[in-house]
């Protein structure tokens, strides 16, 4: 046996010739799949100073498919400035294969001049003032709410769970400040500028370009055009597969339906009561019956990352919560494994026990009936005038061995607090369905919080 690494062969030409590019990198390993002659040989008759030739006749040999070329490329990283939160989830829940990441709200701008303006998100002319207005007030809202919970975990400092000891001032002071923000967050826009980066195949980015172009809001299509326009520099052939499609835009229509009637009738400002739901299926096939003890599947990591048994690995698990705040969904719709849904629709709306409801309930009131406005005129750009606290249901299915690790991510040193409420009855769900796994899943408390 023999490994060859690509950065390992001698290039076939002068030291000077151009690296790999992602399109010729692929297009050398489809040839190599039909070659029996070895990586070298076929990187030998590879014209580096001329890459475009070289891929213009391997591809021609492979007579490949695209999608299976394009998973050859490498991680292709994109990152993209400015745009929505909404945006920055939506990429998240469609490129479940990516690497990525958010900025968080704890470092970006909260305030009315880091809105997009609303004919780049098409909220309709006749309601840009109205919703302007909505925004700038949730804006004030959050930093009325942000300074009094800042000056309270100052004046009462056992409010904020902090570690023991060994912790710099500079660090506690960090803290006290996102005890503040992870509660005050409820009020800010969905609206609200961010930046996000992700990092996926040719194969992965085409798939989600033309989900992106396919979409009904046009920051959504702006933004394809965009990844288009910079991912057509590194894999012009590849990426070209990127447009808007029609079983694409038929699922997109179809769900935006099922948003605006679910929003409308559940529409609501009051608190949602908290509910979980989990299924687990453990059938398997007769011939392929699973024997490992759940135990033994389980007591052998040293944490959360270590190898789990094909007990949990075999066993599905469907979880969902009735009202995840979007502040929460941000975060828990990264974990990429399995598959996330959500109507993306306000049930109920979140505040911590710390906030007073009555201050910010004609707030709501009037962003609650913006909202519906939108909704009665079939707009997508109702998802804009969502605030962080809406709730909405939220489906993760996944396999046990992901759960868990999830579970003990979200209850673990330094998680949310809501994060923890959430995962916490998740869990015990789980435990209750499968109580073998119960001694050998460690639940955190999520203490000390928002390290």
């Amino acid at each position: 046996m023999k490994i060859t690494g690509l950065a390992l062969v001698p290039p076939p030409t002068a030291a000077d010739c151009p690296k790999l590019t992602p399109e010729l990198l692929a297009s050398v390993l489809a040839r190599y799949s039909r070659s029996n002659s070895g990586l070298a040989a076929i990187l030998e008759k590879v014209d580096l100073a001329n890459p475009d030739a070289s891929i213009d006749r391997i591809l021609k040999f492979v007579d490949y498919g695209h999608a299976s070329i394009g998973g050859l490329t490498g991680g292709l990283a994109v990152a993209l400035d400015g745009v929505s939160m909404w945006l920055a989830y939506k990429l998240f829940e469609i490129a479940q294969m990516a690497d990525g990441q958010e900025s968080s709200t704890r470092y970006i701008a909260l305030s009315p001049s880091n809105l997009p303006a609303p004919e780049e998100i098409g909220i309709p002319a006749d309601l840009a003032p109205r919703w302007a207005a909505v925004m700038a007030a949730a804006f004030a809202h959050y930093q009325r709410e942000y300074a009094r919970l800042d000056a309270l975990s100052q004046a009462e400092p056992d409010r904020v769970r902090l570690p023991a000891e060994g912790v710099s001032p500079a660090v506690l002071g960090r803290m006290r400040k996102n005890y503040a923000l992870d509660r005050a967050r409820y009020l800010i826009p969905l609206a609200t500028r961010t930046n996000v980066a992700l990092v996926q195949s040719s194969r992965m980015w085409a798939a989600t370009v033309k989900h992106l172009d396919s979409l009904p809001q046009p920051e959504a299509r702006a933004a394809a055009a965009l990844i288009r326009e910079e991912l057509l520099k590194q894999s012009p052939r590849l990426i070209r597969h990127s447009h808007a499609e029609a079983s694409y835009r038929e699922q997109a229509a179809q769900e935006l339906a099922t948003s605006l009637r679910l929003g409308l009738e559940r529409l609501s400002t009051g608190p949602l009561a908290d509910e979980v739901w989990l299924h687990i299926d453990r059938e398997t096939p007769p011939w392929l019956a699973e024997e490992q003890p759940v135990a033994e599947a389980l007591r052998h990591r040293a944490n959360r990352y270590g190898y789990q048994g094909t007990a949990t690995r075999r066993m599905r698990v469907s979880f969902a919560w009735n009202n995840m705040a979007l502040a929460e969904l941000r975060d828990l719709n990264r974990h990429r494994t399995g598959h996330r849904y959500t109507p993306l629709i306000q049930a109920g709306f979140y505040l911590p026990p710390e906030i007073d409801r009555s201050a910010h309930q004609a707030l709501l009131d009037e962003q609650a009936a913006l909202t519906r406005e939108l909704m009665a005129r079939g707009s997508p750009a109702y998802t804009y005038s969502l605030l962080l606290g809406a709730q909405t249901p939220f489906e993760h299915s996944t396999h046990a061995d992901k759960f868990i690790y999830e579970a003990e991510l979200r209850t673990g040193l330094g998680a949310h607090f809501r994060y923890a409420e959430h995962l916490s009855a998740a869990l015990r769900e789980f435990c209750q369905q499968v109580p073998a796994a119960r001694e050998w899943i460690a639940e955190g408390r999520a203490e000390p919080e928002g390290t």
